[in-house]
């Protein structure tokens, strides 16, 4: 099985946390979306004839598309590619977009979960983000899509901003909740390098992150899903039993994934590629049916250490089995390295899997680290 993402390079506005490759400009549309068909085609063989299993729209903004670009986007892919009858076909979209003629437009594709960036329900904070919707406009859109026949649903949330207090984490929690949503996925604010909240910090315009109010709210946010009845599959990814998004937990699990579009990566077992981050650059290259993309041929330690990296994060855990399989004789030495953290209860074993504990997650990233080969 496989899993194909498409990267939609728009937005409407930038907003200041971001460094996802996007274009606040729609001029070039047209052009960008002919360029994504020639790419699906030229890509056909990529996947070795494997059975599409998820289909992801990602950006950016894919809901600027109409049902239908969507129609003629996923057509082009079931043309090309043996894809299940039950395939997951997410859009992640923004609240502002989402209204009824763009869900009856949606509802006329195969689009059968969405993905929505609330952020928070709190005007002032998505002020702060220079997001486009307003909180109340966020909580009517889920239920519209609900109105409509969207059951499969999942919803961003962050925490760990300066205006976000515990009592204003924990009403957005409250109201996730009352909306009876399958998914939630939630992201920890960080600062990445050439965002404008970056150089907001640099000049003093606004406070650093607080890495302990981070850690408080995500622990804040464990209990709560915890006592709603989800699991924690992933370290921001939470559901109602069995509601795993199938593309990403397919990331996690090691499966193979073409991505389509500027700045998208692909990715075989053996190898990474990925894509030239620039519109202009993609389109230009696509119209000469050329592939924009550079390539890594993955080494055994460059494989154990994306193992490590991603099984760690999850319900699933680390298989010392596969760790053999990737490098035979490699486990002892792993686990070796991992006796510090069984001694700080940060993760625990049992039979072959390696598993993050409650308190582990709060470390995920240094644990990995203090792992690799």
């Amino acid at each position: 099985m496989a899993g194909i993402y498409i990267h939609i390079p728009f937005c409407k506005q930038a907003c200041y946390y971001c460094d996802f490759h996007f274009s606040t400009s729609l001029k070039y549309k047209d052009e960008l979306l002919e360029a994504i068909l020639k790419e699906i085609s030229l890509q056909e063989n990529y996947l070795d004839g494997e059975t599409i299993e998820t289909i992801y729209f990602g950006g950016g903004t894919p809901s600027l598309l109409t049902g239908d670009e969507l129609n003629l986007i996923i057509g082009t892919i079931t043309k090309l590619h043996v894809v299940n009858s039950n395939v997951e076909i997410t859009l992640e979209a923004n609240p502002d977009d989402l209204d009824l003629a763009k869900l009856r437009a949606l509802r006329q594709t195969n689009i059968n979960r969405l993905s929505i960036g609330i952020q928070s329900f709190f005007d002032e904070d998505l002020l702060w983000m220079n997001r486009v919707h307003k909180g109340d406009e966020a909580e009517a859109c889920v239920k519209r899509a609900q109105d409509m026949g969207f059951e499969n649903i999942t919803v961003d949330l962050i925490y760990g901003y300066p205006l976000l207090t515990d009592a204003k984490w924990k009403q957005n929690l409250d109201r996730v909740f009352a909306l009876d949503v399958p998914h939630v996925s939630t992201y920890s604010m960080t600062v990445e390098p050439r965002t404008a909240l970056a150089s907001f910090i640099s000049k003093k315009k606004q406070p650093a992150m607080d890495d302990q109010q981070s850690a408080e709210q995500f622990v804040l946010l464990m209990d709560a899903m915890h006592t709603q009845g989800f699991e924690h599959y992933e370290i921001s990814n939470f559901c109602k039993p069995g509601n795993y998004s199938r593309h990403n937990a397919n990331y996690w699990k090691g499966v193979k994934y073409l991505g389509i579009g500027p700045s998208a990566h692909s990715y075989n077992h053996e190898a990474r590629q990925w894509n030239v981050a620039n519109n202009a650059k993609y389109i230009s290259a696509l119209q000469k049916r050329e592939i924009p993309a550079e390539m890594e041929i993955l080494t055994e330690t460059n494989r154990l250490n994306e193992y490590i990296m991603t099984s760690l994060r999850t319900i699933w855990g680390l298989d010392l089995k596969m760790i053999e399989k990737i490098a035979a004789g490699a486990s002892p030495d792993l686990v070796k390295a991992a006796q510090d953290f069984f001694e700080r209860e940060w993760i625990t074993q049992k039979e072959n899997i390696i598993y993050l504990t409650t308190n582990g997650k709060l470390y995920a990233d240094k644990i990995a680290a203090g792992l690799f080969f």
